[in-house]
């Protein structure tokens, strides 16, 4: 997902033509207002968002355009209430510039290799139409695929006007722009025949998608639908893109979408399809859905897409329901894609002409209507536009509303769910939020790896509630494991309630997590994103972990954990021992009246034969030696004493525990540099890792308060 994220943001690039000071063509765009007061100062003023609707105006007898309108012929309600109009413009091809060679550049590199001839500057769009054909090649059968390039290269060479600016973009494998908008024919024509022969990227829906076997009591039918929502999603993902990417372009825009059917399970989609939708009506884009498939014959015994027919299902009419209910299944997303946005679909026929008539009647004239709704609810609800027209006669065509802009406390479920998806596949950190994360490794056997994980937020930035005698919070945390190859093969995700006693003064305090995840030897990412659920804000932090290769390494030495806590646990892991639970300091801070605890193992050992006048059958010894040196510049200012090892003491694992016990309270404040030295005295290696540490008085840094602890299973780790 992560790799596709960043084909997403290529396609932002690419399709962002037009950076103009204030959208027109948007859906909401923020205002601001500056006024004078009377004593000399300003005032800053936000009546809130613009919305920008575009409404074409026929004669209601003959369905002719009707110009001249002016602003006062107009008037526009908002939820049966009169709003204000603030902005008013009115666009016709009749007046386009037509575009020449001193006018553009190329930008980009189609599929073939070839470059634009032409791209639009912004303010060669004014009074041009603007028309995106998206090709989703995941979901056309070749012969579809044949159709609707021939119709699209038919309408570039004889109807295409030069009034006409034209995108290319397919999803594929990836989602790709292959022609920036552009009124060279040729450029266009040779791209879309490239086209041609590209169906089969392996995305297509699954059997369960068009099957008629649901009467088979003896066999299986493998469900697929988990597979089919994830297809679904990245088809809306992929229009959402496009949507956003066309947000600052002025003028209205147009998508002619060619799919062979967009499948959605229930509610499953419901969130990915109204994103789509809304970043659509943002950016004043009105999508026009063409079902490539075109007029059907519903076989009740099906065809050679699916297995062959068991039950009974041919004989009482139950395959040839299941059947149609499935083809229209496949037509209600795009359905509603294109009736939400101001858009038409076309349905059941192997004639698409009429699709690319219908943009090019749509956007030939229009009035562009802007207004500051006198709601300010952030409420995300859908809100019903109407117009009027003083003058008799007149059919007004518009879209029928949108959805207000929502915040975190209106959002649902599976939108906040969304969010926390797409922050963690996003290149760009969420910063509204102090986040910090260390990961350590202790080896479990020769090709696995305990790798704990430990985040800390400020309490401080926590907005606590109280609750009772409580101080309550939620915390929503999710995190992903990238192998080098870019994989995922771990995954995190947890809700953390926190119901803490306001003793505690937990925003005085840091709040830590801990999960855990095992995972083999190599190189990996590890990547969290946490948000409080009070306001929505949310941090992340990227952070890279190498888990080493021990079988050739002299000392074979884990991570060195840092601790001012230990808490009884009943866990079995490398953290606990003795049944207490080390929590880690990985902020290496500590106060005076604490201790410095320190938890490291040591695998494999060199063992020491007996003397040769031992007694028979004494076994082999290990002889480790350990301890910690605090240094202030080139001073060492402590010393522990000399710790030493004499036996294995982590059965089944062939490992030497060490810990150690640093009481602060005899130093000063200040920083310390600590040099850990680990001796095989009996193999003659050693090793001598340095780290820093910050000593605080007790009463200027508080202690970290566990938010949780998951265990690798918990976690979902995947290799």
């Amino acid at each position: 997902m992560t790799g596709w994220a960043k084909k997403i943001g290529a396609v932002l690039a690419a399709l962002s033509l037009a950076q103009p000071a204030l959208p027109q063509g948007s859906g909401q765009t923020p205002a601001t207002q500056v006024s004078n007061t009377p004593q000399g100062g300003f005032v800053l003023k936000m009546p809130g968002e613009l919305v920008l609707t575009n409404v074409v105006a026929r004669d209601s007898k003959t369905g002719e355009l009707v110009l001249g309108l002016k602003q006062s012929d107009f008037t526009v309600y908002e939820n049966g209430k009169q709003q204000q109009i603030a902005t008013f413009d009115f666009e016709s091809v009749d007046k386009a510039t037509p575009l020449n060679e001193a006018t553009v550049s190329g930008l980009a590199a189609g599929a073939t290799g070839n470059k634009a001839v032409v791209v639009a500057r912004p303010e060669d769009l004014r009074n041009h139409r603007l028309i995106v054909m998206f090709f989703d090649l995941t979901s056309m059968q070749p012969e579809d695929l044949d159709r609707c390039v021939l119709a699209a290269r038919d309408f570039i060479k004889t109807k295409m006007q030069p009034a006409d600016l034209v995108a290319l973009v397919s999803l594929g494998d990836t989602l790709k722009v292959d022609q920036d908008f552009t009124a060279d024919k040729d450029a266009l024509a040779r791209e879309v025949g490239a086209y041609n022969g590209t169906e089969g990227q392996g995305f297509a829906p699954g059997a369960t998608a068009n099957s008629n076997q649901e009467e088979d009591t003896t066999g299986y039918t493998p469900d697929e639908s988990e597979y089919n929502d994830l297809n679904t999603d990245r088809e809306l993902f992929a229009l959402r893109a496009v949507a956003k990417s066309l947000e600052k372009i002025n003028e209205k825009k147009s998508l002619l979408y060619f799919s062979g059917g967009i499948s959605r399970d229930g509610i499953e989609n419901q969130a990915s399809l109204r994103s789509a939708i809304n970043a659509a009506v943002r950016a004043n884009l009105a999508i026009y859905s063409v079902d490539t498939r075109g007029l059907q014959a519903i076989s009740p015994l099906g065809d050679a897409s699916t297995g062959s027919l068991r039950g009974t299902g041919a004989f009482n009419g139950g395959a040839l329901t299941n059947n149609m209910n499935s083809n229209f299944a496949s037509q209600e997303v795009m359905a509603t894609l294109s009736s939400d946005t101001g858009g038409k679909a076309f349905f059941d026929s192997n004639d698409f002409a009429p699709a690319f008539e219908r943009v090019q009647r749509d956007t030939s004239a229009y009035y562009a209507v802007g207004f500051h709704s006198t709601n300010p609810a952030r409420d995300g609800k859908y809100r019903k536009l109407s117009f009027k027209v003083n003058r008799p006669g007149v059919k007004l065509e518009y879209r029928p509303g949108y959805y207000a802009p929502a915040d975190f406390k209106h959002s649902g479920r599976e939108d906040r769910e969304q969010e926390l998806d797409e922050q963690l596949a996003s290149d760009m950190p969420a910063t509204d939020m102090a986040l910090y994360l260390d990961a350590m490794y202790f080896r479990i056997d020769d090709n696995r790896f305990f790798v704990p994980v430990s985040l800390i937020v400020p309490g401080s930035q926590i907005p606590f509630v109280k609750g009772g005698d409580k101080d309550k919070a939620t915390l929503d945390i999710i995190g992903s494991v990238i192998d080098e190859g870019k994989r995922p093969i771990g995954h995190a995700r947890e809700t953390v309630k926190l119901n803490l006693d306001p003793s505690l003064q937990a925003q005085q305090k840091s709040i830590e997590y801990t999960t855990s995840f095992n995972l083999p030897p190599g190189k990996y990412t590890l990547k969290f994103v946490v948000r409080e659920n009070q306001t929505g804000r949310m941090g992340s932090f990227e952070a890279e972990i190498t888990l080493p290769e021990m079988k050739k390494a002299p000392l074979k030495i884990s991570s060195i954990v840092l601790a001012s806590l230990r808490q009884p646990s009943k866990q079995q892991n490398p953290l606990v021992r003795g049944g207490q639970e080390y929590v880690p300091n990985i902020s290496h801070v500590f106060r005076q009246d604490q201790h410095l605890y320190l938890l490291y193992e040591i695998y494999g050992p060199a063992r020491q034969k007996p003397a040769a006048d031992a007694p028979k059958g004494t076994k082999a010894t290990i002889n480790l030696l350990s301890s910690l040196e605090l240094m202030q510049g080139s001073t060492k200012v402590y010393e522990t004493p000399l710790v030493g090892a004499t036996a294995i003491n982590v059965e089944g694992r062939d490992a030497v525990a060490i810990e150690l016990d640093v009481p602060l309270a005899g130093l000063k404040p200040g920083q310390y540099l600590c040099q850990l030295n680990v001796i095989d005295d009996a193999g003659g290696s050693f090793a001598f890792p340095r780290f820093a540490v910050l000593v605080r008085e007790p009463a200027t840094q508080p202690a970290a308060v566990p938010a949780a602890q998951s265990s690798a299973g918990e976690a979902s780790a995947v290799p």
